[in-house]
């Protein structure tokens, strides 16, 4: 009976063992077909996809008061079509692109557009932009996503450019351009007076036709004078009219900074816009006077708050040649009348001024040049002997390391820097056989002798400093450790020779009177010239 029992008793176990491994292969074999049902779900989803029709996308321009309704501007029609409930309504925003199903609904919505055409902010009206293209055109647009936030805070202003849909009337993104960037207003550059040499008379005039106005404007007034809009700087090219605009722009923030009674006010700010003629230069029809119209137009922007606003065309001979020459593509048959028009329109704004320069003066257009636009004419000469002396002391000062017998010989570093500077200047300006460069011979019969030193300029100076350090540099790294370096006398002798050596082929010998023109004197007819 035992017998019986405990063989029925491993017959039970056996068969509970067997039940749960079957039914461990069961509930497999059932996740085995869910995953196959899925996957054959997914597949016939896909194959359901796949013979549905194409969607259709469109802007949306407005939403129901329910948001069960929409308008949408789609294959350049506008409809009114129904949006799905699964649709989130938050996303829903005009200027946002939707996707409609074949039953022309909405069904998604896939953001705000990041490509198009490119146009150019021409006026901000509450949340709508007017446009312009490059052909002029203007449109309204409104304003969609972030960029209708950007309005709203004032972050887009004239002259920036956004992407447009024309159709749909809507403006998506603001797109910055290199080409904007490079006309945004600056602030001045850390460029003094005390930082040009040899120019203290052109200074005194400049600083009497831009300064004196900005910060006396009730004197003027009283008197009845209208202040300059304009000032030309012209001369020969190196010898500081680049310097002298920044400087301007520097001196009147500082100016205005000061009371007139000594004390500090709130710090004021002046901007200084620095325009390189050949950068305005455009292969396409009115692309250059957009650019001019748009630095006036930012320079009047500012200025009407309060700020100074120094308007500098460098190289101005570039884009403002005299009209009708022939020498060029004629372009200027346009350009220089929508300067002349923005040089009318600066005098409603009291705090613009234009500063220009160029070396070759005579190729501006004169209607530029006379009184009314650029009042101020001043000539930057090239420097003289005291003036090269002071030039050479913005360089060549006692804080350069020199070599310690020069310093012991003259008794103290300045004096040491000193005497190296007057090297430079007997050097460069004696008047030896030996530095005759050109005998002009002119049709009286008159002659003149052109010296080396008749074509120095403040540039020529700074790289005959620039030519010595480097060589008392090279002499440093090659000495041993523990002898004395610095700059030498042999240094500086050295480099002033390597200056004129470089410097012989000076202006064109095959053209008399542009010796003349280089030089300064024009009243007289050059017939012929030596070269020595």
């Amino acid at each position: 009976m035992t017998g019986n029992t405990e063989s029925g008793t491993e017959s039970y176990r056996e068969l509970q063992l067997a039940n749960r491994t079957l039914g461990a292969r069961n509930a497999k074999l059932v996740s085995m077909l869910q995953a196959s049902r899925n996957k054959l779900e997914e597949i016939n989803g896909r194959l359901e996809a796949l013979a549905e029709p194409p969607s259709t996308y469109g802007t949306l321009l407005a939403v129901g008061a329910e948001g069960l309704e929409a308008e949408v501007f789609t294959a350049n029609r506008r409809m009114r079509v129904p949006v799905s409930p699964l649709v989130d309504r938050s996303a829903m925003q005009p200027g946002a692109t939707v996707r409609l199903a074949e039953g022309q609904q909405v069904v998604e919505v896939t953001g705000v557009e990041d490509s198009g055409d490119i146009a150019q902010v021409v006026e901000i009206v509450g949340e709508r932009v007017i446009v312009a293209d490059k052909v002029g055109e203007e449109t309204v647009v409104k304003a969609a996503g972030p960029l209708r936030e950007a309005v709203l805070a004032n972050d887009i202003t004239p002259g920036d450019s956004v992407i447009v849909d024309r159709r749909s009337g809507w403006a998506f993104e603001a797109v910055p351009r290199t080409e904007v960037s490079n006309l945004v207003l600056e602030e001045v550059p850390d460029v003094s007076y005390a930082d040009i040499g040899g120019l203290s008379r052109q200074i005194e005039q400049i600083r009497d036709a831009v300064e004196l106005p900005f910060l006396h404007p009730e004197v003027y007034e009283e008197y009845g004078l209208r202040p300059p809009k304009g000032v030309l700087l012209y001369g020969p090219p190196g010898n500081g009219k680049t310097l002298i605009a920044k400087a301007v722009a520097n001196s009147l923030a500082q100016q205005m900074n000061n009371g007139t009674d000594g004390e500090t006010h709130k710090k004021a700010t002046s901007y200084f816009l620095n325009i390189k003629g050949p950068e305005l230069l455009n292969k396409f029809v009115g692309e250059t006077e957009r650019q001019i119209r748009q630095i006036f137009e930012q320079a009047r922007r500012v200025a009407s708050s309060g700020k100074p606003v120094i308007v500098f065309f460098d190289e101005m001979e570039a884009i403002f040649r005299t009209r009708g020459t022939g020498v060029s593509s004629d372009m200027e048959s346009t350009v220089v009348p929508q300067l002349l028009a923005e040089l009318d329109g600066v005098e409603s704004v009291e705090n613009v001024i234009v500063i220009g320069a160029s070396n070759r003066e005579e190729l501006i257009d004169p209607a530029v040049l006379r009184p009314g636009r650029l009042d101020v004419k001043i000539r930057v000469e090239r420097p003289d002997a005291s003036g090269s002396a002071d030039i050479l002391s913005k360089y060549l000062a006692s804080s350069i390391p020199l070599h310690p017998e020069l310093v012991a010989k003259a008794g103290s570093a300045d004096q040491a820097a000193a005497s190296l500077r007057a090297h430079i200047v007997e050097q460069i300006f004696s008047r030896e056989d030996s530095k005759r460069y050109v005998t002009m011979h002119f049709g009286d019969g008159s002659t003149q002798d052109l010296y080396w030193s008749d074509f120095v300029s403040g540039a020529m100076l700074a790289n005959i400093v620039d030519r010595a350090k480097t060589a008392a540099i090279k002499d440093a790294l090659k000495s041993e450790a523990g002898q004395p370096s610095g700059l030498t006398l042999q240094h500086v002798s050295n480099a002033v020779a390597e200056e004129a050596r470089d410097n012989e082929d000076l202006p064109d010998t095959t053209n008399p009177s542009e010796w003349a023109r280089i030089y300064g004197h024009t009243n007289k007819r050059v017939v012929d010239i030596t070269v020595h």
